[in-house]
C-alpha cells in the first residue's frame, strides 16, 4: 500500500463531533449557530467541535460576504472537505463484486465491475483484494490516503463482530469477512448488511437527508428493508431489524428458502416471479429480464405474478408503516425496473393494510444504479472512521 494509507484516525472522534460533522456532511454548508440548532448541542460544543475539525482540513470555512458577523462567533458556514480522504466500498452479489473509490462526502470517482465466478470466501476476498489494490493505485493522484474500507453483503452479517452469519445468495455461514479484508488489503475494514449500508448512504446523501424517521424497502433479487428511527439506521439487538423479506404474509404460500411459507420474498423476489411463471406456464423463463418482457407482452401469467409480487410488498409495507410510523418509505433497487406492472397493487395494498394515521407515510420510488450499493458500503467505511457508527449505537 502506498505511504499515503497510513492510519489516520480521525481528529474528534467524540459524539458530539460526530453529530456535528455528520450533520454538516449531510446538511451543509452550515453556520456554527445553525450547527447548534439542528443538533440541540450548546454553541460552546460546536465550537470545540469544529475547531480540530478545521484545524486538520476536515471542515473549510465558505466565505459569504452577506452575513454579518456575529460578535465573537465566527458566522460563515462550514462544510465538509470531500478531498481530504478516500475510501472503498465494495458490493458483493451472487455473480460479481462491484468497488467503488469515494470521497469523505461519498462522491464515487472510481468504479469497478469484476464477475464472480467463484463464491467461496477466500475467492471472493481475492477479488477485493485485487480491486482494493488497483483503487489504492487509482487515488494517488488525488493526494490523500484510502483510510477504509466496508464490505456489503446481502443477509444476516454482525456488523460489530465483523462477521456474515448467513448470506444465502452466496452460501455462506459465519465467514470472518472484516478480518479477512483487513488482512487481505492493509486497510481497515468493515462489513455490513447491503440494505443498511445502502440506507446510510440514503440518510446522509439521498431522499433521507433530513428525515428523522423513515425506511428503504430495496425489492429484486432479495427483497430487503433499513429503518431509520430518531435519526440512526437501526440493526436490532440481533441485528437482523428491517428483515421484511421474510414477512410471512400467505402461510400457505410458496416455501422460503428461510424455511418458511409465504414469505414476501418468497412472492415478490426476481426468482419467485420466475418461478411463479414458470409454474403456470409450464415454459421456461430465462430469467427476471425475460420475465418482464413476457409482462410487458400482455402474457396473463406472468402480468399475474408481477401483480401478486405487488400486493405482497404492498402489504409489507403497510406493516413497517403499522409498526414505525415513519415519515416516508423508499422503495428502491433493481427490482424497479418492473415498477409499472405492481405500481398499483403496492399502492392498493399498502392502503388496506396501513393503519389511522400511519397512512399519511409517503411512499416515494428512488431508481438508483447498481453502484450506489457499493457508494452505500464506502457510506458506512466513511461513518467508521468518523465514530458515528459509535455514536449511533449508543445515542
Amino acid at each position: 500500500m502506498s505511504s499515503t494509507n497510513l492510519v489516520e484516525t480521525f481528529p474528534a472522534p467524540t459524539p458530539a463531533a460526530s453529530l456535528v460533522f455528520t450533520t454538516a456532511l449531510s446538511q451543509g454548508p452550515l453556520s456554527r449557530v445553525e450547527i447548534a440548532r439542528r443538533t440541540g448541542l450548546s454553541s460552546a460544543a460546536v465550537t470545540k467541535a469544529v475547531r480540530p475539525l478545521m484545524e486538520t482540513g476536515y471542515f473549510v470555512e465558505d466565505a459569504d460576504g452577506g452575513t454579518p458577523p456575529a460578535v465573537g462567533r465566527p458566522a460563515n458556514p462550514v462544510r465538509v472537505n470531500g478531498g481530504r480522504a478516500l475510501f472503498i466500498g465494495v458490493k458483493v452479489t451472487a455473480d460479481e463484486v462491484i468497488a467503488v473509490l469515494a470521497d469523505l462526502c461519498c462522491r464515487v470517482r472510481v468504479a469497478r465491475h469484476v464477475p464472480l465466478s467463484e463464491r467461496s470466501p477466500g475467492a471472493v476476498i481475492s477479488v477485493i483484494a485485487a480491486l482494493t489494490g488497483e483503487l489504492v493505485t487509482r487515488a494517488q493522484p488525488f493526494g490523500v490516503g484510502v483510510r477504509g474500507l466496508a464490505v456489503a453483503v446481502s443477509g444476516d452479517v454482525d456488523r460489530a463482530a465483523g462477521v456474515v452469519r448467513y448470506s444465502p445468495f452466496l452460501g455462506w455461514r459465519n465467514v470472518a469477512l472484516a478480518g479477512l479484508a483487513k488482512t487481505a488489503t492493509g486497510l481497515p475494514a468493515t462489513v455490513d448488511n447491503d440494505v443498511r449500508a445502502l440506507t446510510v448512504a440514503e440518510q446522509w446523501f439521498g431522499a433521507g437527508v433530513g428525515r428523522s424517521d423513515f425506511a428503504l424497502v430495496t425489492v429484486g433479487a432479495g427483497i430487503g428493508c433499513g429503518l431509520v428511527v430518531h435519526g440512526r439506521v437501526v440493526a436490532g439487538a440481533h441485528g437482523v431489524a428491517g428483515e421484511i423479506g421474510h414477512l410471512s404474509i400467505d402461510p400457505y404460500g410458496p416455501l422460503c428458502h428461510c424455511g418458511n411459507r409465504g414469505c414476501v420474498e418468497a412472492i415478490a423476489s426476481d426468482s419467485a416471479i420466475v418461478r411463479r411463471i414458470q409454474e403456470e406456464t409450464g415454459q421456461p423463463v430465462g430469467g427476471p429480464a425475460h420475465a418482464l418482457e413476457l409482462a410487458r407482452s400482455g402474457d396473463p401469467a406472468a402480468r399475474e405474478a408481477f401483480a401478486q409480487a405487488g400486493a405482497a410488498i404492498g402489504r409489507a409495507i403497510g406493516a413497517v408503516a403499522n409498526l414505525l410510523g415513519p415519515e416516508c418509505v423508499i422503495i428502491s433497487g433493481e427490482g424497479l425496473a418492473a415498477y409499472d406492472l405492481f405500481a398499483a397493487q403496492i399502492r392498493d395494498a399498502f392502503a388496506a393494510t396501513v393503519f389511522s394515521t400511519a397512512a399519511q407515510c409517503d411512499v416515494i420510488t428512488r431508481p438508483l444504479p447498481f453502484e450506489e450499493w457499493a457508494r452505500g458500503a464506502a457510506a458506512t467505511a466513511i461513518q467508521t472512521f468518523i465514530g458515528s457508527d459509535t455514536f449511533q449505537e449508543n445515542r
